[in-house]
């Protein structure tokens, strides 16, 4: 594998952002929720509408084709992209869980597992250092504050942030 931090980054963007842009692409076409409209005991939805199978796969698809693109294998693509759903969907699951609205913001919530998650395994497999992983997710905090209202203003985004 070769690279850098910024490739790290790079892919850990792509796994966050390619469900935002499929579903700019697709509209309504193939929007299924991945907790298939359930809620919990609490009466709020297990993740929310704006989780779903289309976003999963295209996440997976796009970070993949960047892994390659920059070098890494399948499996680390792979594992990036995983990793960061689950974190999306870990923070999903406890905005819920505060009684936040769908796609309502909560800074560093929103961001802090998504982007530490695939950093953590970037760590393992790449012998990355503690500050590395730091710099890695406070990068794509920043970034991915900036691109949102970025996307939102050239209508790709439904929120700003």
């Amino acid at each position: 594998m070769t690279g850098s931090i910024e490739y790290l980054v790079v892919l850990i963007m792509v796994a966050n952002g390619a469900p935002i842009i499929i579903r700019n692409i697709m509209g309504d076409i193939a929007n299924c929720p991945l907790d298939a409209g359930k809620t919990l005991s609490d009466h709020y939805p297990v993740f929310g509408n704006s989780k779903t199978w289309r976003g999963l796969f295209a996440s997976v698809v796009f970070t993949v084709i960047a892994a390659l693109l920059l070098g890494y294998d399948f499996g680390f693509g792979l594992m990036v992209s995983v990793l960061a759903m689950v974190g999306d969907l870990l923070s999903s699951f406890i905005k819920r869980r505060l009684k936040l609205q769908t796609s309502r913001m909560a800074l560093f919530l929103d961001q802090v597992p998504e982007s530490l998650l695939p950093a953590l395994y970037m760590m393992q497999v790449l012998s990355l250092a503690w500050k590395d992983v730091l710099f890695i997710v406070a990068v794509f905090i920043v970034l991915e504050l900036i691109l949102s209202k970025i996307l939102y203003r050239l209508g790709i985004r439904q929120r700003p942030y």
